[in-house]
């Protein structure tokens, strides 16, 4: 690490010359006053945290003894692994009960062996403890290889060596080097830069790609080098941990004196250097101290609804089981009282405690124990084991999808925890991040404005798909689905032209130019290119257009040896995309120096380039509350120049009455770029005199050295000034490049009924335009803005009324929605971070809550983590509806843990979001497939084999019960032993297996085209009370078919061709074969989709219980007892077995198959009327018909591309009448 001497060459730019904001450095030093002022405050609650610098042996030791580096994620520990673990198992109502019998199987009382009882129990809770270990020990290596990371750490006398991440102490100097992650929370003291200047990217907290720039104090400047360090010691006296990324407060004491300290200093955990070689940083706060950890929360225990819900009807079961024992007990207590003394063959004189006459109520107390264990069935506990496998069957579909396989990145889907396969049909709100999840944060340019002419002939993705969707319509072959392939993924394909004639006459010509190689730049127009703006009327305003594209910038120039040109590290992917463009039209920033911009011109493709160099005298940057950036220039010819460009709203307020020249047609220009989705900016400027621009420079230089919380408003007061007055030049339009497949996505899922909910740490504008983009937003829908007051009150005063001020907001905001009459009218919430922190108030949320559901989308901008994870929780208990969260950063995990599902993409952002998540995905447009598909067939699988299951074992365990009460309450089962062990574990199981596994209603393809066949699980159509105790009815049913018939029958029939009648083996027998009947034909009828795996399992099933008989009557009368060749020489020769196999399997389902056969005929579902067409391949033979159903089964939505690309088609009709017969879009590539 040491340089050996020899000082490293430094960058020789002094940036806080060049920003007039973020890095404005006041004054150094507090006087005495503020001094005192300052420790006392720092010494109280929330401010007592004391970092000695370069000491951090001085904080082993209570009470400046602080956490290490070392972080964790996971669940459990060694030592918490088992109690955990084991709580969250027995949180299961079923658990606790099969506890409680294997409890009670060790007593003499029990009916079956403790072996049976405590096995089965042992292995689902084994099986299930296993997966959550695998699970959490994912986390722990995720863990292991960020705590392993390492980075340069002052070991003493001026050398640095390297550290792992979590051996780091608060107190230790580290050096971080170019695109390194920053280990803990740092103090900036120095940087490669002269003045201490440094970019980060804060991506993995607040998702902006963007750049931030840091400043250190000026005192610590010259600890440029690792000697520096030698003697260094200084201390930090600062706030406590805390969730807050966007605020600071303390004091560094340095030889003897004390400087503030405030943001612009701190450099976060997780965020990453950029465009400076290294910085120098004192650890402030360590592992879980750290802010990005602060905002972390615990990995959660999720559990489904339908698990839930589960629980209530393992509790139903329990209080009939509890019922019926308590029946059995009583009936037993009497007979032993009453009956007992009368049966002298059964020696009453000699009984125990269990039959005694004289003790009757223990007899009673000690049967219903027995009771309680031998009608158990009613609660199977393989229906765990049943669900776990399914599920892990299911995950194993969803990782092996190849329709949501990656090429380019080569990460199939997968599904991280099985448990909540089921919940992805059930989600009614998304809350997406957006950088890296809806977005590439790619910007590409493709129009503009330039006095009043509009050039580039390419068109968005919006105009692509209207006027493919015209040309649709206009060739007869409309679909009323605008999402087929065609429409989204092959909107930029060779170049050519297409022709329609909608109809009198007119005509609508979409043309495709060729594909942009360029990244950022899609621009098309001859009249610009290759210097062919020179013959244009106004080549000196086109001059000035792109000069100040390429001059109104802060970017730093890095030549690509590869291409021969500049590449450019911009603070936003905007201004990146505006100096492509530049370079692109012959304007190529080259060379940035301490005062000036270079830029080589060229204004022919033949000419060699001309450098021309630019003083910078100012530069104002861009802020959410200005809207505007600008720069002051001198050029060569010594003429000073103000070049703006920002917000046209805010541009044009400012225009001098000389200036409007261009603002009709330029306005018209914008509005169209609008309606296109593209995001726009209007260009200016202005010549200053030099006298004018030296007495606002001094007013500037004051503001911009001024000391007090008051600096911030003066220095834009005093840049409000010289932003006056402006020549308006034209505008821009650039496109923000959405992930592949997003705005088909989200018009699939808004199709399919569900809520959309963007939480992003970005500006509200660039939130907004991304809403645009992705058609959360549109033109027409009215738009709700909520924002907290700024004034310069009190603290406490300024809370209270920015609270008041936000609650009149939301008041008249749900005012406005509901005296709304136009039903078609949409409303969109935008709320910023600071609104926010007063909005998830307990005071204000449920009204906040209220408004936002009522909106057909929100947006929710400069959030933090913390944030996301608080809206995440409002939305899911507020709503008490199922919540999914989608994001790619370390700054969504805390939303992606909070929500009921969590998914994760595997970006470019790291792996943080995906190791947090429930299921993990490559790209945004896979959910689509995740939910309609996967999530509808997952729910409806589970809520049918739950069902099933229940129907079976009620049907099962009744018969017991039905046949100890015609036993005089004896305990005595009718079944064998063998008999109950094999009826859930091979006979049965398999079957419903398969129906959890393999069963479709539709098919993949018709799930996409009939999304609102996904609200079926939201509306929890499949598992429903109604529904529930249907199937419940129907086990009751038939079990008493099964017993009544079956005895009814076989009583005083002869059995055998000796004429005798059946003994308990034959009735348990024939009664146990009826049940396998009547059951698997039942899962047979269930059943929409059959395989050959289903056909096996369902019928093998049955083939099974004949083999096993066959088997166990040849096996020795010690093993089968009274069952020895039970089939082949009592039951098999016997003809009324047969039937009443039939009778009593027919008797059983005909209820069912004629439920269904009604329904189907007279109150269909949706998933009925397409299989019936499907079946008669009307979707073949009528397509009117199939496209009549598929526009039917979407759900009436106020936001995605089908709705805004029918205002589109609206608009454009509308304008074709009007225009002359001809018209033309051209399309870029």
């Amino acid at each position: 690490m040491g340089r050996g001497g020899a000082r490293r060459r430094r960058e020789r730019l002094r940036w806080s010359k060049l920003y007039s904001f973020a890095c404005i450095r006041p004054s150094v030093l507090l006087d005495a006053d503020a001094a005192a002022a300052a420790a006392d405050s720092l010494g109280g609650p929330g401010f007592s945290r004391i970092v000695h610098c370069n000491q951090p042996r001085l904080h082993r030791k209570k009470p400046l003894k602080y956490p290490t580096n070392y972080i964790s994620t996971t669940k459990y520990n060694i030592l918490t692994f088992l109690p955990k673990a084991l709580f969250e198992q027995f949180r299961r109502v079923a658990n606790l009960y099969f506890l409680l019998a294997a409890i009670l199987s060790l007593t003499p009382v029990t009916p079956f062996s403790a072996v049976s009882m405590i096995a089965p129990l042992a292995f689902v809770v084994g099986l299930s403890m296993a997966k959550e270990a695998l699970e959490d020990w994912r986390r722990f290596m995720q863990d292991m290889k960020v705590n392993s990371r390492k980075v340069g750490v002052h070991k003493g006398d001026g050398q640095f060596g390297y550290k792992h991440w979590q051996k780091i102490r608060v107190g230790d100097v580290v050096k971080v080097e170019k695109d390194q992650f920053f280990p803990a929370d740092l103090l900036l003291l120095s940087s490669s830069y002269e003045d201490g200047i440094c970019y980060v990217e804060t991506m993995n907290l607040d998702g902006e790609t963007n750049l931030k720039v840091k400043r250190s104090l000026e005192i610590t400047l010259q600890l440029d080098e690792d000697e520096a360090f030698r003697d260094f010691t200084a201390t930090i006296r600062c706030e406590d941990p805390n969730p807050s990324l966007y605020t600071f407060v303390g004091n560094f004491e340095y030889e003897r004196q004390v400087y503030a300290l405030d943001p612009n200093q701190i450099l976060l955990r997780d965020s990453k250097l950029r465009n400076t070689s290294y910085v120098y940083g004192v650890v402030i706060f360590t592992g879980h101290d750290s802010k990005v950890m602060q905002n972390a929360t615990k990995s959660p225990s999720k559990r489904s609804r339908i698990e839930r819900k589960m629980d209530k009807i393992i509790y139903i079961l329990f209080t009939l089981l509890v019922l019926i024992s308590l029946i059995s007990s009583i009936g037993f207590a009497l007979k032993t009282k009453y009956g007992m003394p009368h049966w002298w063959y059964l020696q009453p004189q000699n009984t125990t405690n269990l039959f005694d006459p004289s003790k009757s109520l223990i007899s009673g107390i000690f049967h219903l124990v027995t009771a309680l264990i031998l009608y158990g069935y009613l609660i199977p506990i393989s229906l765990y084991v049943s669900i776990e496998v399914v599920k892990v069957l299911q995950a194993m579909f969803i990782n092996h999808d190849l329709l949501m396989y990656d090429e380019d990145t080569g990460n199939p889907a997968q599904a991280r925890t099985s448990n909540l396969n089921e919940e992805l049909g059930q989600v009614h709100t998304i809350l997406s991040d957006k950088t890296g999840t809806l977005t590439c944060n790619q910007m590409d340019f493709l129009k503009c404005s330039i006095a009043g002419v509009s050039y580039g002939r390419g068109s968005s993705e919006v105009e692509i798909a209207a006027a493919k969707q015209i040309a649709s319509e206009a060739s007869g072959t409309a679909d009323q689905n605008s999402n087929d392939p065609d429409l989204w993924e092959n909107n930029r394909g060779d170049s050519g032209s297409l022709e329609i004639e909608i109809e009198g006459g007119i005509t609508y010509s979409v043309e495709k130019a060729a594909k942009s190689k360029i990244k950022g730049f899609s621009f098309e127009d001859d009249r610009l290119m290759h210097g062919n703006w020179t013959k244009e009327p106004n080549a000196a305003t086109i001059i000035l257009f792109f000069r100040i594209l390429a001059l109104c910038q802060t970017a730093i120039p890095e030549f690509n040896e590869e291409t021969g040109s500049f590449n450019y590290e911009a603070e936003s992917p905007d201004e990146g995309a505006f100096l492509v463009a530049a370079r692109e039209f012959g304007f190529e920033f080259c060379k940035r120096t301490q005062s000036s911009v270079f830029i080589r011109e060229r204004y022919s493709s033949s000419e060699h380039p001309i450098e021309r160099e630019f003083k910078i005298l100012n530069l104002l940057e861009f802020s959410s509350k200005r809207k505007r950036m600008s720069v002051i220039v001198r050029d060569e010819s010594g003429q000073i120049l103000l070049l703006c460009k920002g917000a046209d709203s805010i541009i044009f307020d400012r225009l001098s009455k000389n200036g409007r020249t261009y603002e009709a047609e330029t306005s018209k220009h914008l509005n169209e770029y609008g309606e296109a989705g593209l995001r726009t900016l209007a260009l200016a400027y202005r010549v200053l005199e030099e006298s004018e621009y030296s007495a606002w420079n001094g007013e500037f230089f004051k503001a911009k050295t001024s000391i007090g919380s008051d600096r911030e408003s003066h220095l834009e007061r005093v840049s409000d000034l010289i932003e006056r007055e402006l020549i308006l030049i034209g505008a821009t339009a650039v496109e923000d490049k959405l992930q592949r497949g997003v705005p088909q996505c989200i018009d699939k899922l808004a199709q399919a009924g569900l809520k959309i909910w963007v939480l992003t740490g970005d500006k509200m504008e660039t939130a907004i335009n991304i809403g645009y983009a992705c058609s959360l937003l549109r033109q027409g829908m009215k738009q709700i803005c909520l924002s907290a007051t700024n004034n310069d009150l009190l603290a406490q005063d300024a809370k209270k009324a920015g609270k008041e001020s936000l609650l009149m907001q939301i008041t008249n905001a749900l005012q406005m929605v509901k005296l709304e009459k136009d039903p078609h009218a949409a409303f969109a919430l935008i709320i910023d971070g600071k609104a926010l922190t007063y909005a998830l108030e307990e005071d204000m949320k449920d009204q906040f809550l209220s408004l936002a559901v009522n909106c057909a989308s929100v947006i929710c901008c400069r959030v933090s983590p913390k944030q996301k994870a608080l809206v995440t929780r409002l939305v899911k208990e507020g709503t008490g509806k199922t919540t999914l969260a989608i994001g790619d950063g370390a700054n969504d995990v805390g939303m992606i843990q909070e929500a009921d599902i969590g998914v994760g993409i595997s970006g470019v952002e790291g792996m943080q979001a995906v190791m947090a998540s429930d299921f993990s995905i490559s790209q945004f447009r896979f959910l689509e497939r995740l939910l309609v598909v996967h999530g509808h067939w997952c729910y409806k699988r589970i809520a049918q084999m739950i069902c099933y299951f229940f129907y079976k074992n009620i049907a099962f365990g009744l018969t017991i019960f039905y046949f100890e009460a015609y036993t005089g309450f004896s305990g005595q089962s009718v079944y064998d032993d063998w008999y109950m062990l094999l009826f859930n574990v091979v006979l049965t199981s398999l079957p419903v297996i398969s129906l959890g596994v393999f069963e479709q209603d539709v098919s993949s393809e018709v799930c996409l085209q009939f999304p609102a066949l996904y609200q079926q699980g939201p509306k929890n159509v499949f598992f429903d009370w109604y529904r529930i105790f249907g199937w419940m009815g129907n086990g009751l049913y038939s079990s008493l078919v099964i017993f009544f018939l079956t005895i009814g029958i076989i009583y005083d029939q002869s059995f055998r061709a000796g004429g005798q009648t059946a003994d308990m083996a034959a009735v348990g027998t024939t009664m146990f074969t009826c049940i396998i009947w009547a059951v698997n034909v039942q899962i047979a009828l269930t059943m929409s989709h059959f395989t050959w795996i289903q056909h096996v399992f369902v019928w093998g099933s049955i083939i099974t219980w004949y083999l096993f008989l066959i088997a166990y009557g040849m096996s020795s009368p010690l093993i089968s007892g009274n069952n020895y060749q039970i089939l082949l020489e009592a039951l098999g020769p016997a003809p009324i077995y047969w039937f009443v196999t039939l009778v009593v399997a027919a008797a059983c389902n005909i209820p069912y198959l004629a439920h269904i056969s009604f329904q189907r005929q007279w109150n269909p579902l949706d998933h009925h009327v397409i299989q019936e067409i499907k079946y008669y391949k009307k979707d073949v033979e009528d397509q009117n018909m199939w496209k009549r159903e598929r526009s039917k089964a979407r759900q009436e939505t106020k936001i995605g591309f089908t709705a805004r690309v029918d205002a589109k088609i609206r608009q454009l009709k509308g304008k074709l009448h009007r225009k002359a017969p001809s018209s033309t879009v051209q399309t870029s590539t």
